[in-house]
């Protein structure tokens, strides 16, 4: 029916967000194995200009948060905690964007389902109301478009919405990435032979 267009485009939406933020997460969650000794060598010998590059040659979302650490060196640590944690939401917030699509699939998808169930039903007594009589013939498309729709519509929704926790899932390791390597640089500033 008519009703599976709506679900196959919100199949497809899902599929592409699913596949778009899954790739941009795991690349903001990504960590040279050498970033923190490299950027501690850096800090030792003062060079501050090579920290910020080392930061930005990341590509991680942890890159800005130390980035903005490193342009605050020199002020109050509670400023720089500030500062980094200022920047550390602007990436969670990067890393969210267009997640809810999912959350929002996963609730309307089988909802059209479900319309379509009722379409299926009045398709149904539409056909009975026609004929004088009453023969599987004429239930069976309607029944068809029914479950067609609803089965459609859930696994969609299913699809979408274990895609939202998947990457919710994604985002909260990064997080605790991002504040692992967020105490690390202050424990540096704080004890810069470290």
């Amino acid at each position: 029916g008519v009703l599976m267009i709506p679900i196959f485009i919100l199949s497809l939406i899902s599929i592409y967000v699913l596949i778009e933020r899954f790739l941009f997460i795991k690349k903001a969650g990504q960590v040279d194995n050498n970033f923190m000794s490299s950027l501690s060598e850096n800090l030792k010998k003062g060079n501050t200009d090579a920290a910020k590059a080392l930061c930005q040659a990341q590509g991680s979302a942890i890159g800005p948060v130390i980035a903005k650490g490193v342009s605050r060196i020199g002020k109050p640590i509670r400023e720089v905690e500030s500062a980094m944690e200022a920047v550390g939401k602007i990436e969670l917030s990067r890393m969210e964007r267009s997640t809810a699509v999912l959350g929002i699939i996963a609730g309307i998808a089988p909802m059209f389902g479900f319309i379509g169930t009722i379409s299926g039903v009045i398709k149904i007594f539409y056909n009975i109301s026609l004929a004088d009589n009453i023969s599987i013939g004429l239930i069976s498309g309607g029944l068809y478009e029914k479950m067609i729709t609803s089965a459609a519509g859930l696994i969609v929704g299913v699809f979408s919405f274990v895609s939202y926790h998947y990457l919710s899932m994604m985002i909260d390791r990064n997080v605790q990435k991002m504040e692992i390597h967020a105490v690390s640089f202050i424990d540096l500033l704080q004890d810069p032979r470290a």
